[in-house]
C-alpha cells in the first residue's frame, strides 16, 4: 500500500487536511428502532439511505449532518452544518431545533427522523489519508484502523472508548470521480494488489452487536 500511495503522489495532490499521517474521521450514525438502514444495506436494497453526523476531530466546533441516498447506480449526498449545541441535541435524540433552521433539508430531516423514529446507533471512527486532483473532481482515499462504539455517542469526546472493527493493517481504498477516471490514474490503480468489495463501515461496526448475521 505504501508503494501505490507513493506513486499517486507523483500525479495527485495530498489533501490539505492530511497532516503527516492523515486525519481523523468520526461519524455518529442514526437508524430506526428496527435498524432499517442497516438491514436494507445488508440485504442489498437498490433504494436506501444513511444519516450521519460527522466531525474530523474531537475538538471540532461544528459537525456535518449528512444524508446519503442511493437509488440503483445513482447516489446523492445532502448536508447541513451544525454547531456543537445542535449536534449534542441530535445525539440526545432531540431534533426540534431543525424546525428553526431555514434550509428546506432541515425541515425535511425533522419530519423524516421523527416519522421513522430515528435514534443514534453507532459511532464509527477511522484514520484517512487522501489524494485529490481537479481532473473530474477525482479523490482517492485510504482508510484504516476502523473502530467503533455502540454504547457511547459523545461525538466531541477526546478519549472516546472504542473497540477495534478491522484487523490491524487492513486498508480500504475508495476512488471517487465525476464522469470518468483518467487512464493515467486507472493504470496506476491497476498495478496494486486489491480486491473490489461493497463496503459499509457502519454495517461492519454494527456486526459486533448483531452476531450471527452474514
Amino acid at each position: 500500500m505504501a508503494d501505490i500511495k507513493r506513486r499517486l503522489g507523483f500525479f495527485m495532490e495530498t489533501d490539505p487536511h492530511n497532516g503527516e499521517k492523515g486525519y481523523l474521521v468520526r461519524s455518529l450514525y442514526f437508524d430506526t428502532l428496527h435498524d432499517t438502514d442497516f438491514e436494507e444495506k445488508v440485504e442489498g436494497y437498490d433504494e436506501r439511505q444513511k444519516i450521519r453526523l460527522r466531525v474530523y476531530s474531537a475538538g471540532a466546533q461544528t459537525a456535518k449532518l449528512e444524508v446519503k441516498e442511493k437509488t440503483g447506480g445513482f447516489q446523492r449526498k445532502r448536508s447541513l452544518i451544525l454547531n456543537q449545541e445542535e449536534s449534542m441535541r441530535m445525539t440526545d435524540g432531540d431534533y426540534r431545533f431543525l424546525t428553526e433552521r431555514e434550509e428546506p433539508l432541515a425541515k425535511w430531516l425533522y419530519a423524516f427522523l421523527n416519522a421513522h423514529c430515528y435514534r443514534p446507533k453507532c459511532i464509527v471512527e477511522y484514520d484517512r489519508y487522501a489524494y485529490i486532483t481537479e481532473h473530474n473532481d477525482t479523490r482517492i482515499t485510504f482508510d484504516q484502523n476502523l473502530r467503533a462504539s455502540e454504547s457511547n455517542f459523545e461525538l466531541f469526546r477526546s478519549d472516546l472508548p472504542l473497540y477495534p472493527v478491522s484487523p490491524p493493517g487492513r486498508v480500504t481504498m475508495e476512488v471517487k470521480y465525476t464522469g470518468f477516471l483518467f487512464s493515467y490514474l486507472k493504470n496506476e490503480l491497476n498495478r496494486c494488489d486489491k480486491t473490489q468489495i461493497s463496503s459499509s463501515k457502519y454495517c461492519k461496526a454494527r456486526m459486533v452487536s448483531k452476531r450471527g448475521r452474514k
